[in-house]
């Protein structure tokens, strides 16, 4: 899944980057560089906050953002 088709699913809940990381607590800056870093990866994040953003990502519009994110011990961890 693209960035503008994440996008699109946040928009369809009434949200954009920026209120979803406000809600979350992350810097809306922090957001729109991860999803445009890690968006369409098969590859896991190595940091904490970027792994910890596609994983709410993922929870929030209800599709897994990359392959295991949602099945790795660490997005149950936290």
């Amino acid at each position: 899944m693209n960035k503008r088709q994440i996008q699109a699913r946040l928009i369809e809940q009434g949200l954009s980057f920026r209120q979803f990381a406000l809600t979350k607590g992350y810097e809306p800056r922090t957001v729109t560089q991860t999803v445009e870093r890690w968006a369409g990866s098969e590859t896991l994040p190595n940091g904490r906050i970027a792994f910890s953003v596609m994983r709410d990502l993922s929870t929030q519009i209800g599709v897994e953002l990359i392959p295991g994110l949602l099945d790795h011990p660490f997005a149950k961890a936290c």
